[in-house]
């Protein structure tokens, strides 16, 4: 298997974030990737609602588990 087929572990890219050096980076990169984080997690809080939405439509209708 080569390594581009493995799948990736959901916790990879935090864990890699979590300990990437930052000393090197600029202001500015400092601000973008600030920038950057936050759009993802906006993105994530929007998936994570409508995921929420359809757990509850479901639940509504089938009745909860």
């Amino acid at each position: 298997m080569d390594m581009e087929d493995r799948p990736v572990r959901k916790d990879q890219p935090i864990k890699a974030l979590e300990g990437e050096d930052l000393d090197s980076y600029s202001l500015d990169d400092l601000v973008e990737r600030i920038e950057r984080l936050r759009a993802e997690i906006a993105r994530t809080e929007r998936v994570r609602a409508s995921k929420g939405a359809s757990q509850a439509a479901a639940e509504a209708l089938f009745g909860k588990s």
